[in-house]
């Protein structure tokens, strides 16, 4: 069983965080207004398929809906989360 991913925002760099067996892993975002531009999702080969751009991505749609923020996905990792989570739908700018 994989540990639980800790994921944190780091508003002074806008992106949400989390450091997974010593690796960075990232999600971007650019305020314009009230909407996060997801701009992108970065985790390091060795980490990816264990769920953890998934995580950061949950994180970011949670601050959104805490602040009333909308999700602009240009990133095409948040695009396609958005597609297999149609429940995020009504976050989308």
């Amino acid at each position: 069983m994989s540990q639980p991913v800790l994921v944190t925002h780091n508003p002074a760099q806008q992106r949400f965080e989390a450091t997974v067996d010593g690796q960075l892993c990232v999600a971007d975002y650019r305020l314009a207004g009230d909407v996060m531009q997801m701009t992108h999702t970065e985790v390091p080969p060795a980490l990816q398929g264990r769920g953890i751009a998934g995580e950061l991505v949950e994180a970011a749609f949670d601050h959104a809906m805490t602040e009333n923020l909308k999700i602009d996905p240009q990133c095409s990792y948040v695009r396609a989360y958005m597609e297999r989570h149609p429940e995020t739908s009504f976050l989308r700018a």
